[in-house]
């Protein structure tokens, strides 16, 4: 008898928590891929009255050191909450912490890294505000020490902090220091063997007064550091143009364009290689996302209008080893204009983008969101970047809201594994909210097949 009533006690806490899930997370499309999945490993609820949890910007969301993965998000008091759990698994480990931020400001997400000892590293709450930054007291746990500085100097206008990990275990972080229209990019590394961080670039790029630079970064498998960005000269959305790179071999010591010539520090715009020119005006959003393949050639995923035309399509700017080239990757119908200050509700989402060499090609997987698809979960993928055609399909059935993607690169760099950070938010114009309430956040694990 008290195995029989063990067994309905299971049984009956299995259904509630299928019945919660169905209520809070997006549902699955079981057809959007003939490989393992997509499948949902739901984890609490958080804040999603904006895009905070969510911005694509938020380096790290989501990381997975060893066997173990981290995720980071403000609850709906928003306080900043810590979560672990095993691969495979799941049951999460969750702590709310000692800590706060503005989440009402869609601007201060949290970003999350974990180091070669297994610290993990948090920053959070940032829009030209001090840098608040910790770690956790012990390799593995989610108990964080005191806040502290990493440096003193250049920490008091911080905006959109990111970690990027270096394969000796060490970490960079990167982040603005002044105001849009007009600020520089700050770079700093963290040493695994002394355990503390030092200035590689006070200034990496300098907008002179005059303007600022939006970067997207990323460290390829032997350790380069890709950055691209676009400049803006105002506040104004809408004075977003062209786009930028540089590399370094070295950790952000030194820098070089993408035919090896040495960049003098600083970065500026007169200085800067152009990879694709594109005029102001043209909704050229900031801040998206890049990749490289086994080579070390880069990706930059990124949405604007091509000139002549009404409507702004994904784009895919691309080294093909010899020149830059630009790949349309939508037919979009639907136009819209970015103009204006602070977060926008657009009616896509910013693009990440993650490659896979397969021999002599490239496969592209494009994550992104758009109205024109229901606000779904969507990926465009080809099996070759380079002219190959690119399909769209749905991860999800439900909407996701004002939804941008981000997801844990350890897991697609060492598993090919991807793994998304999900909840279905709003967004208001500027930094108004919408009346939503709490709403769960999950990891959706997708393994895309080798061949499309």
């Amino acid at each position: 008898m008290l195995v029989l009533r063990e067994l309905k006690r299971r049984c009956a806490l299995t259904l509630l928590v299928l019945l919660v899930s169905s209520l809070y997370v997006p549902t699955l499309n079981a057809q959007s891929s003939r490989s393992e999945g997509p499948r949902l490993v739901p984890i609490a609820k958080g804040w999603a009255r904006n895009q905070v949890n969510t911005v694509i910007f938020r380096r790290n969301s989501v990381t997975t050191h060893g066997l173990s993965q981290y995720v980071a998000f403000y609850d709906s008091d928003s306080r900043v909450v810590l979560a672990k759990r095993r691969l495979g698994a799941a049951d999460w480990q969750i702590n709310r912490t000692q800590y706060r931020g503005n989440a009402a400001d869609a601007h201060n997400s949290i970003s999350i890294a974990v180091d070669g000892d297994g610290f993990l590293h948090i920053a959070w709450n940032h829009h030209n505000s001090p840098l608040q930054y910790c770690r956790s007291v012990r390799p593995g746990s989610l108990e964080l020490e005191p806040m502290t500085e990493m440096l003193g100097s250049s920490e008091d206008r911080v905006t959109y902090p990111e970690f990027h990990s270096l394969p000796n275990g060490g970490l960079l972080f990167l982040y603005r220091d002044g105001v849009s229209g007009g600020g520089n990019l700050v770079l700093n590394r963290y040493d695994l063997k002394n355990k503390r961080w030092t200035r590689v670039q006070d200034k990496l790029i300098d907008g002179e007064g005059e303007r600022n630079a939006y970067p997207q970064m990323a460290v390829d498998v032997k350790g380069t550091v890709h950055l691209s960005w676009v400049w803006r000269e105002s506040h104004d959305v809408a004075t977003n143009h062209d786009m930028c790179y540089a590399r370094s071999a070295d950790g952000g010591q030194t820098w070089q364009k993408s035919s090896g010539a040495q960049y003098q520090m600083p970065i500026t715009a007169r200085t800067a290689e152009y990879a694709w020119r594109i005029q102001p005006g043209s909704e050229l959003i900031n801040q998206t996302s890049m990749s490289a393949d086994a080579l070390g050639r880069p990706y930059i995923a990124t949405y604007f209008r091509p000139p002549g035309e009404l409507v702004p399509q994904y784009h895919i700017i691309y080294l093909d080893g010899e020149r830059w080239r630009s790949s349309q990757v939508t037919h979009r119908t639907t136009p819209f204009s970015l103009s204006g200050q602070g977060t926008r509700r657009i009616p896509i989402s910013r693009p990440q983008i993650l490659v896979r060499s397969a021999g002599t090609r490239v496969e592209g997987f494009m994550v992104f969101r758009d109205s024109e698809r229901g606000h779904r979960v969507s990926v465009a993928v080809t099996q070759d970047i380079i002219g190959g055609a690119w399909v769209i399909r749905d991860l999800t059935k439900g909407s996701v809201g004002m939804w941008e993607p981000t997801y844990d690169e350890a897991a697609w760099k060492k598993r090919k594994e991807i793994h998304l950070l999900i909840q279905r938010v709003g967004q208001g114009e500027g930094e108004s909210l919408e009346d939503i309430p709490a709403q769960m956040l999950s990891i959706l694990v997708w393994v895309p097949n080798a061949t499309p």
